[in-house]
């Protein structure tokens, strides 16, 4: 734990109450408009699920949701932590996820954010095992508003470590970017697919060019997840490593 943070699980009205609110500052939407209401948030406490904050101080810093699914799995809703809090948040999932037997946890993000996808791959250890095209159809919030809501599954193996940075990216440019710069490289059992650097701000700055990074990236994670490819690191220039398993290469 960051010296002068706290956590803790909530389960009252009021803290879930700030906890929406939070979500809704995070998701930039009006907080009557929540992405997650309080009243949804009680209901999945009360179902089981777990909420989790993250105090800075007296300040609201970060929260988390998860549900447990079947097969004693977990899955998390959402996340959001300022810089440098997302481990203690995924530690706290993790914690009450295996104290409910579990051994994996599943959740979704946006492949095209690389810094997320570093977090979770690497920094987490999980893997991205399906690509998820145009998930929640159109979204009005004001960080998505304006793209298609593709999203990658990844899965947590609860006792995985994190993952080593994978090799460089080499081997041949098979396609290119609409930067124009390469957007693939392929050796052997691996493929690496690049990302832009912030696609947050490209969005904003120009949603056309962001729309079209979202389907080059869409052809490329479709076809190699149908060939047998799996989402295995991130590199911190926006690379990611795709590893073809065993059983298929």
């Amino acid at each position: 734990m960051t010296a002068g943070t706290t956590l803790r699980t909530v389960h009252d009205v009021a803290g879930l109450a700030a906890v929406a609110d939070h979500l809704s500052d995070v998701w930039r939407t009006p907080r009557t408009a929540p992405p997650y209401p309080a009243e949804v948030l009680h209901s999945l406490v009360h179902a089981g699920g777990a909420v989790h904050a993250l105090y800075a101080g007296q300040r609201l810093a970060g929260a988390a949701v998860a549900v447990l699914g079947a097969d004693r799995s977990t899955y998390s809703l959402v996340a959001a932590a300022e810089r440098g809090l997302g481990p203690v948040l995924k530690q706290a999932q993790r914690d009450w996820a295996r104290a409910l037997g579990a051994r994996t946890m599943r959740w979704t993000f946006d492949p095209l954010v690389a810094r997320n996808a570093r977090f979770n791959l690497v920094k987490l250890g999980a893997v991205g095992t399906e690509y998820l095209v145009d998930f929640y159809g159109p979204m009005s919030d004001g960080v998505n508003d304006g793209d298609e809501s593709d999203r990658l599954t990844v899965t947590w193996d609860l006792a995985a470590a994190g993952a080593p940075d994978e090799a460089e990216p080499h081997g041949p440019v098979l396609r290119r970017a609409p930067d124009h710069g390469p957007l693939v490289r392929r050796a052997g059992r691996h493929l690496w697919c690049r990302v832009p650097d912030d696609v947050v701000a490209l969005r904003a700055a120009d949603p056309a060019l962001a729309l079209r990074w979202r389907h080059a990236v869409r052809d490329v994670f479709t076809e190699a997840f149908l060939e047998g490819f799996r989402a295995t690191g991130m590199s911190r220039d926006g690379w990611y490593t795709l590893t073809r398993t065993e059983a298929t290469a």
